[in-house]
Order: C-alpha cells, then structure tokens, then sequence
C-alpha cells in the first residue's frame, strides 16, 4: 500500500477487458487497506449468476444504461443514478437487462477483488469459463456462487 494520493486523469487507465468491455481499476491494495473501486462497463445482458461474499461489502451506483439486480428477496430495476450498498452475507447479483452496455461505479471492501477480476478475465479468454475453475477463483475470492455465471437470475 502506498501513502500518495491516486490520482487517475481520463486518459490513464488501469485495468482489464472482460468479455470485450473494459473494467478500470481506480484503487486497488496497492494505493489502500479500505475499498477498491473500479469502474466497469457491463455488457449487453451480461449477469454475474446469483452469489455471496462472506466478508466482502460492495456498493454500486448506475452511471449509464439499465441493470436489474437481486438483492436478497428483493429485485431492483435500475436505472442512472441508482445506489445499491449490499453487506456481507446478503446473496444478489447484476444483470445488464440491455442490448447496450451499462457504466457502474463499483466498491469493494476490503480492498483486492481487482485480483479476482484479473484471473476472471484471463479465464474469460479462453473462451466459457470452465465450471470447476470459475468455482474455485470465486471460492478464493470470498464468493459462493448460487447460480451460473452470464445466465439471468
């Protein structure tokens, strides 16, 4: 963790591709003990299967397009501008409901799933993400997966 101030202009990105779309890291663990936050377009009907973190809390907020996410018992159409704060242990998960991309700010805390993010994109890659690989990334990343990756809710 560094003591400066992170400072990214429009021009300087750090980050990955995933399915096509790219995810900026703006901090990371190496600028923070606190969050990470990434600002990550989402692709047209892109889901991220129903899942849980044990410790992980995460925030969302819906700068462009339309996404619904499931929230525990809940499901929330959203659209700009929409705020989500899910704890620990609260299942949920994001679908892009578009034929368009969707923009979100997104946090993690504590800080590090830029990590997950990096090996998820490598195995995105290649193509369909193995079933069993994608269970232990996530599994190493403090996330139970409840339904599939990419299919909706």
């Amino acid at each position: 963790m560094s003591a400066d101030a992170v400072i990214r202009m429009p021009d300087e990105r750090k980050g990955i591709m995933l399915r096509g779309h790219p995810m900026a890291f703006l901090v990371t663990d190496e600028n923070t003990r606190h969050t990470s936050m990434f600002d990550w377009i989402i692709p047209p009907e892109f889901a991220t299967g129903r899942h849980v973190h044990r410790v992980q809390e995460e925030t969302f907020y819906l700068l462009e397009g339309e996404c619904e996410w499931h929230v525990g018992d809940r499901t929330i159409r959203a659209t700009p501008g929409t705020f989500l704060f899910i704890p620990p242990g609260v299942p949920h998960n994001i679908t892009n409901v578009s034929e368009k991309p969707a923009r979100v700010l997104m946090t993690v805390s504590p800080p590090g799933h830029e990590h997950y993010f990096e090996k998820l994109a490598e195995l995105a890659a290649q193509g369909a993400p193995d079933p069993k690989a994608l269970a232990d990334l996530r599994n190493r990343y403090d996330t139970d997966q409840l339904s599939t990756l990419t299919t909706r809710a």
